[in-house]
């Protein structure tokens, strides 16, 4: 796990440590020494803790202007134990909508395994979306491995995170983070009119 890096291609845009309304503003990361680790497992010291031993974040990229903000996972996503809905949400999520942000894209081709627990977490945090002042946000899963989206489906999740084929096809790192965001946002908006 330790070779896994979170994305860098759109530090030139973005860097969650420069930007003053980050939760993660002035960390000075230490590249040179691996001190966090998963279930024993050194992961590279440019992910993000969020209060969970099993699930770590990169903030990409935080468009405030535009209310979304594009989040990398790895790890680890444990409901069950470790309460890691509440940890991304109080200590990530809320800070976020604090300043303005209503559109989340999660990444997590690097969450290896969910277990769940109860959905009030992630109901909470749809509904806030869904009733923002900026008008109705979302929050958008990509390239989440099956066998995690098969759990949120048991768990009831989908009802609140979208995801789907036509998410899964699009190549973001070949993507500036304004281009993702308006490519999702209009898939989102198909989405919703089909319902």
């Amino acid at each position: 796990m330790h070779q896994i890096e979170p994305y860098y291609g759109w530090l030139k845009f973005y860097d969650s440590s420069l930007d003053e309304s980050s939760p993660f503003h002035g960390k000075d990361y230490n590249y040179d020494k691996y001190t966090d680790a998963i279930y024993g497992h050194y992961i590279d010291p440019a992910w993000d803790f969020i209060g969970s031993e099993t699930l770590y974040i990169k903030i990409l990229y935080t468009d405030y202007l535009g209310g979304y903000t594009i989040i990398e996972f790895i790890g680890e996503w444990n409901d069950a134990i470790n309460n890691d809905i509440m940890h991304l949400k109080r200590n990530i999520i809320e800070l976020l909508q604090f300043e303005g942000v209503d559109k989340f894209i999660l990444i997590g081709e690097n969450v290896m395994n969910f277990h769940g627990s109860d959905d009030c977490y992630y109901d909470e945090w749809f509904e806030e979306v869904e009733d923002s002042a900026q008008g109705p946000g979302w929050i958008l899963a990509i390239n989440f491995r099956p066998h995690i989206l098969e759990e949120w489906k048991n768990y009831n999740i989908d009802a609140f995170i979208h995801w789907g084929v036509s998410f899964e096809t699009i190549n973001w790192r070949t993507l500036t983070p304004g281009a993702l965001f308006e490519r999702v946002k209009m898939l989102i908006s198909r989405q919703i009119e089909l319902k």
